[in-house]
């Protein structure tokens, strides 16, 4: 039997990204260039491709950017049960067909080819949580900038914290998802920050597999490190900071006077299944950490 282990080693450098775009060559409205310039603008360094049903290939791609692209799709179509996915897949993908009529096949040989699969905006999609439990993604979107914009619908911490009860190595995603159209204008609303030693994509790649990133919608996490079950804890000025545990299993610190934190310590309970950083800053905005323990040998 493993034993858990703290997660995070954040002794590297931050780098800020996102995993759910779109661009010209699906049904987004702007091309490759158009969007690093406007993410590079906003201080990203990488984001991935994850255009509908065409397979990426950034390594052919000439162009001069701004950021380094990293390879993805997003896969949609409905399984056996008539129970609708889209899902985003990060990694370099090959043989597929990408058809909805083939979803089920094509998502079979995405994981075969070692690719990382996330649930995409369930709550919007109308899931449920057998259909994760079905699939066991290795993580599940937890906010949606776009269809927040749309509907409302772009959280899915139901979804997350209910699949950490079945497997607290089930990572948690923020994206934009961003089409850049009339309709669809929302971007840098939802993204991820990976620690690294450098900025490549083989290590952006192991930190988000070793889920050594934080999703964010505003606020800054600096550093994290756990001396026994003492978590200290370094963020830009936030006014709520919360341990979230399984159900009502849940620790915070905070005042409602508008004074800010940027260092605290919080001891850990060693007994919950799981437990997450939630970190508010004082306009509402949030960041979370993965699960902070992991039971996986090969951490970054």
């Amino acid at each position: 039997m493993l034993e858990k282990r703290f997660r995070y080693d954040t002794s590297g450098i931050w780098c800020k990204g996102n995993t759910h775009i779109h661009s010209t060559v699906s049904d987004g409205a702007k091309n490759f260039k158009e969007i690093a310039d406007l993410y590079a603008s906003a201080g990203y360094d990488f984001l991935f491709r994850t255009d509908h049903r065409v397979v990426s290939e950034s390594a052919k791609d000439e162009g001069k950017y701004p950021l380094l692209y990293l390879d993805g799709i997003e896969l949609d179509g409905k399984d056996e049960t008539g129970a609708a996915f889209h899902v985003v897949c990060l990694g370099s993908i090959s043989g597929i067909s990408g058809k909805t009529e083939d979803f089920v096949d094509d998502l079979k040989l995405v994981r075969s080819q070692g690719a990382l699969t996330i649930m995409a905006h369930p709550h919007w999609m109308g899931n449920s949580f057998d259909d994760y439990k079905r699939w066991q993604f290795d993580g599940v979107e937890i906010y949606n900038h776009v269809c927040q914009w749309l509907n409302g619908k772009g959280s899915g911490f139901v979804y997350w914290t209910e699949a950490l009860k079945n497997n607290p190595e089930v990572l948690g995603f923020c994206a934009d998802d961003a089409h850049l159209t009339t309709n669809h204008p929302g971007w840098n609303g939802g993204w991820i920050v990976v620690n690294v030693k450098e900025c490549s994509a083989k290590n952006i790649t192991s930190a988000i597999r070793s889920g050594n990133f934080y999703s964010s919608c505003g606020p800054e996490i600096h550093s994290l490190s756990l001396a026994g079950d003492e978590l200290h804890i370094k963020t830009s000025p936030v006014q709520f900071v919360r341990l979230v545990g399984q159900d009502w299993q849940g620790i915070r610190v905070g005042n409602f006077e508008g004074r800010m934190m940027t260092d605290l310590t919080m001891t850990v309970p060693v007994d919950w299944p799981f437990v997450y950083l939630e970190i508010e800053d004082g306009t509402g905005r949030r960041a979370w950490t993965n699960n902070l323990f992991t039971s996986k040998r090969n951490i970054q």
